[in-house]
């Protein structure tokens, strides 16, 4: 048994499940009503091929009720990677709030040059890692993260 089924979505093809498991929560699509009780994995075999067939063991175990680490190393994050996702969705959100990148660099602990007058504030480093911190968050938003997953 995975766990305990948080939602359950039926369509006319297919069944969405969210399980709750104390390694983390399982999203799993079955495709065909015999599907629960003959389980399989279908492996889109492209450029993450390896790390997909590492999630897919770790499922098959997770199954067998054996203990899984919470990610595959693959995915693990170090601090700094943490940091920085952290910084970026934030820059997105302050961005989609209605924020400048004036606002962003104040997150960004730079808040001193952030107050700098126009003149000035255009030619600050301040400013230039906020509009990156943007750019990079955009893109990431809009589906960078999968080059992120990938190690890019």
């Amino acid at each position: 048994m995975l766990g305990t089924i948080l939602s359950r979505h039926d369509d006319m093809d297919d069944t969405w499940l969210a399980i709750g498991d104390t390694a983390g929560d399982l999203f799993v699509r079955l495709l065909a009503p015999s599907a629960a009780s003959r389980p399989a994995v279908l492996l889109p075999m492209d450029a993450v091929a390896e790390l997909r067939l590492d999630v897919a063991l770790r499922f098959l175990r997770r199954q067998r009720g054996q203990r899984v680490a919470l990610l595959p190393r693959a995915l693990q994050l170090t601090p700094l990677q943490r940091a920085r996702q952290i910084m970026l969705l934030l820059a997105f959100d302050i961005h989609q709030a209605g924020g400048t990148t004036r606002d962003i660099a104040i997150a960004a602990n730079r808040s001193w040059q952030a107050g700098l007058p126009a003149v000035e504030w255009r030619n600050t480093a301040a400013r230039r890692h906020a509009e990156r911190l943007l750019l990079d968050a955009e893109n990431r938003v809009r589906g960078g993260y999968l080059d992120f997953l990938r190690g890019g």
